[in-house]
């Protein structure tokens, strides 16, 4: 178990983006103390990424931090793509069969951290911004973090949530190894008046370079602001706003034969080209990295924010339980275990739909236009392409944790799998989803009358933040479900198999392993 010892905080999160600031909030609901610090004079204003994926939703939801979001975004509804100036196929987002009501949104990066700062100032932490780590040293019980105040933060883990470019990461000596996939894009959020459906985001392909518009929603504004993207390989790093305004200007009637567009003004221009990073390990003995430290990957397909949201509401219960002196060091191990497979499937992804995108080759534009079009008008392809990019589809059946965690086959979910948001009932008669039960506890599902010996042995282990549940549909009953603070099947096992619930228990939370 965790030696006790002096702190000044539990952990130490440098970076106040959506990774770290999701990080704080459910370190916060777990009991955890934090404290935050973050380079920057103070928070972004610009968007930077503009979709949230329904997997990133939910976990703001699970965290209390989605407050008025989805009143004040675009529901993500649609991709639309183009051939020859006409749409040729529309890809769908939203509820796609895996049991969410909470679809993807059109949501600025700034407002997505704004609804968490809210959130984390609830939970009674304050961001301490222009504060830069300049050091970092470890023992076997602690680590210090030095400030560039010269002040000294010692705590029992410091995790990295500052970025591609991440100090943290530089100092703990992880390897960051990769390649750069492409060479310039342009960026720029802009009001604009033309003549294309607000409903959803728009993609242009061409011979130089694909072209896309996705609908952006300002509070107090007309609905004419948009995000422009285009790849342009013969740009410059030293472009600045009026270039990239008059670039986009004569690129636009160009590349998505639209010769009606105006634009008026201009919020935000940026110049990036893509590059595909994993770290050689997300933890160097008390120093996690999460987030866009740990991965970085191209921003087509909108899988930043929402993986490493995800990083962070699974590192955090697993810190809480050590942090608690419920589980062993070795818990924490899971968090690599679990979270890598994923970032590197996700780069695998991203890297492929950038390839195709962006390849000038003869045969990669017939590939594009007489194969890839055509294929994606499919129903079927639309369904899996909407479950990749929603990643509700996430499952950690592989992992050391579902081992033994009375998985059978051919039912569904099984350990390792999310768990939809089940309409529930609590003990009270009272109706509740699931998902609002979790986020800061975990939660026991069986029929009425059957969950007094399962709940002993998980709150003999766990503690008292266990919700018990009884799930409305009948064959949800069939048997007792532990489910995670993130959502995901810890258990199954029938009503009668409460000791081995406790013997599962025991191995994961002292071994990582079930």
């Amino acid at each position: 178990m965790e030696v006790v010892v002096d702190v000044d905080t539990d952990v130490l999160v440098v970076g106040a983006g959506p990774s770290g600031l999701a990080l704080a909030c459910a370190l916060r609901l777990h009991g955890v103390s934090v404290r935050v610090v973050d380079a920057a004079s103070g928070p972004a204003s610009t968007s930077r990424a503009n979709i949230l994926h329904a997997r990133g939703v939910e976990v703001l939801d699970r965290l209390g931090g989605l407050g008025d979001l989805p009143e004040r975004s675009l529901t993500a509804l649609t991709i639309t793509q183009y051939l020859d100036g006409q749409p040729a196929v529309t890809v769908r987002f939203g509820d796609v069969g895996l049991g969410t009501d909470r679809p993807a949104l059109y949501v600025s990066q700034a407002d997505v951290e704004a609804e968490l700062r809210r959130r984390l100032k609830e939970l009674g932490v304050d961001i301490d911004w222009g504060t830069p780590l300049v050091d970092v040293n470890q023992d076997e019980h602690t680590v210090t973090g030095v400030l560039g105040n010269g002040t000294a933060v010692r705590c029992r883990w410091l995790a990295g949530c500052d970025g591609a470019h991440s100090t943290v990461r530089k100092l703990a000596g992880i390897g960051f190894p990769g390649a750069r996939l492409t060479e310039h894009f342009l960026l720029a959020d802009v009001h604009a008046d033309w003549p294309v459906d607000r409903a959803g985001g728009h993609g242009w392909p061409h011979r130089d370079g694909p072209v896309f518009a996705v609908p952006m929603r300002e509070v107090g504004r007309a609905d004419d602001l948009w995000r422009l993207m285009a790849y342009d390989p013969a740009g410059d790093d030293r472009q600045g706003e009026q270039e990239i305004l008059e670039r986009f200007r004569e690129l636009l009637p160009q590349r998505t034969g639209h010769t009606d567009i105006q634009i008026k003004d201009v919020v935000w221009t940026s110049v990036f080209r893509v590059h595909r990073r994993l770290a050689d390990t997300y933890r160097q003995g008390r120093i996690f990295l999460v987030g866009d430290a740990a991965h970085i990957h191209s921003p087509l397909g909108g899988q930043g924010m929402v993986t490493g949201m995800g990083d962070a509401e699974n590192l955090a219960w697993k810190i809480a339980l050590v942090a608690h002196g419920r589980a062993s060091d070795a818990l924490l191990d899971t968090y690599e275990a679990e979270r890598r497979p994923l970032a590197t499937e996700v780069l695998k992804q991203t890297t492929t739909a950038t390839r195709l995108q962006v390849g000038d080759s003869p045969f990669m534009r017939f590939l594009r236009q007489r194969v890839l079009v055509p294929v994606a008008a499919m129903p079927s392809v639309q369904r899996r392409a909407s479950q990749l990019a929603s990643q509700l589809w996430v499952t950690y059946r592989r992992g050391p944790l579902a081992r033994g965690a009375g998985s059978r086959l051919g039912r569904r979910p099984r350990p390792g799998d999310r768990v939809p948001d089940l309409a529930c009932t609590r003990p009270d008669g009272t109706p509740t989803r699931l998902h609002a039960e979790l986020g800061k506890r975990w939660a026991l599902l069986a029929p009425a009358g059957e969950a007094g010996q399962h709940l002993a042995e998980a709150r003999k282990r766990l503690g008292d933040p266990i919700v018990r549940l009884v799930p409305d549909d009948p064959r949800q009953r069939q048997d007792c479900w532990l489910v995670r603070p993130d959502a995901h099947l810890a258990w199954r096992g029938s009503g009668t198999a409460a000791s081995r619930l406790g013997r599962w228990l025991d191995d994961a939370l002292q071994s990582g392993t079930g």
